[in-house]
């Protein structure tokens, strides 16, 4: 079953889009809430302390899109929630501490996890690629992505239809109470979201992932995104480690990795860029936090770079690499461990792939060996609409 769709586009305000996208996902804004306070009580942060980290971020998006404040503002009145409980869910990545993926079981006793220590649990999440024209089937650039994650999330999931203060239209799949994660703006361009992790994140507050994931869809090429990255960087800077694979309709890829440190474009080699949770950039090498062995974060890049360097790439290649299950529950494709219990289980939640020449969109609403993919509208200009997959 595909995800609720919220249109806020109408609205003139951006405290109104914002209210309007709270009340009608409130249910999902409350479940995406439970999740989280469950997850940083597991890393020993309460949720009102998650709150009152994440007012410290306040400035940052300020500087950033002082519009997203509002918007987030308009979010907890809509969903009847305080503001910090939603600026929490959007610097959710920030406040994970930087052992999350190796040392988020330190609190967790064995019992709940039938014997098994959570570090050996990978907590890693997404593998994506990016096509350029040159490189595809169909000359077409392409974006795709799966996002793994906790399953219980899944039920908090919504695409939301939006758009900027210059009026250009957004659609998005996020989680409820969050401003953006994957999607694609009326002009082509499109991002995704692999989650890294620095040795230095969380130590200053910076602009937060989600929020920045939301501002480069205001923008219509790479090109201008890489100029505010490079702004960004030397003035709030970036509160926690992530990956932002990008394309645009032009033939643009590229793969952006940000850190408190700084950040770097991992380039495409031959029209193609993949990236799955570690640093790849030489210059962020030395930000990298410590990883559990477990982690199939390598395992998962060489099986993408395997798929990338078929040729021409098509849709059915993108679909079998999201779709692909060669290492059991560890694969690019990730059914959830039916030995662990439910806070443990992180699977594919859903995955993505975008057409950037087209403007348009196809999401499968879970583990997406087992569903199909769907085509989801954007609302866009029709005009946009032309072409198929």
């Amino acid at each position: 079953m595909m995800f609720p769709v919220i249109d806020v586009r109408a609205l003139d305000s951006a405290r109104a889009r914002g209210e309007r996208y709270g009340s009608r996902a409130r249910e999902r804004v409350i479940h995406s809430v439970q999740t989280y306070a469950r997850l940083f009580a597991d890393c020993g942060l309460d949720w009102t302390e998650a709150g009152r980290r994440a007012m410290g971020y306040r400035d940052a998006i300020h500087a950033t899109d002082p519009d997203l404040l509002a918007e987030m503002e308009g979010i907890a009145q809509g969903a009847r929630l305080v503001f910090s409980d939603i600026l929490a869910l959007n610097c959710r990545s920030e406040l994970l501490p930087p052992s999350f993926l190796s040392q988020v079981s330190d609190q967790a006793d064995e019992a709940r996890l039938h014997n098994q220590a959570l570090g050996l649990v990978d907590w890693g999440e997404c593998t994506a690629i990016a096509v350029s024209a040159s490189a595809s089937s169909d000359a077409h650039t392409w974006l795709a992505q799966n996002w793994d994650w906790i399953g219980r999330q899944r039920a908090a999931l919504v695409v939301l239809h939006t758009r900027d203060a210059q009026g250009q239209a957004i659609a998005t799949l996020t989680e409820a109470g969050m401003l953006a994660k994957i999607g694609l703006n009326d002009q082509g361009m499109a991002v995704g979201l692999n989650i890294l992790r620095s040795i230095a994140d969380g130590t200053k507050p910076g602009v937060p992932v989600h929020v920045l994931l939301r501002h480069a869809l205001s923008f219509e090429s790479l090109h201008a995104f890489r100029s505010r990255l490079a702004a960004l960087a030397n003035g709030p800077g970036f509160g926690a480690a992530s990956n932002i694979p990008a394309a645009d309709a032009s033939g643009d890829i590229g793969s952006f990795e940000i850190a408190p440190g700084g950040w770097s474009e991992y380039q495409a080699q031959d029209g193609v860029v993949v990236h799955t949770n570690h640093f790849l950039c030489d210059r962020l090498a030395d930000q990298q936090a410590v990883m559990a062995s477990s982690l199939s974060t390598e395992a998962r890049l060489r099986c993408a770079q395997a798929y990338a360097r078929t040729r021409p790439i098509g849709v059915a290649a993108i679909e079998a690499l999201l779709r692909d299950e060669s290492d059991g529950f560890l694969s690019v494709c990730r059914r959830p461990d039916p030995a662990l219990p439910e806070q443990a289980r992180v699977e594919s939640v859903a995955a993505v792939r975008i057409d950037c020449s087209t403007q348009r969109w196809w999401i499968a609403p879970g583990v997406p060996s087992q569903v199909a993919f769907e085509e989801v509208a954007t609302g866009f200009p029709a005009v946009r609409q032309l072409g198929s997959a």
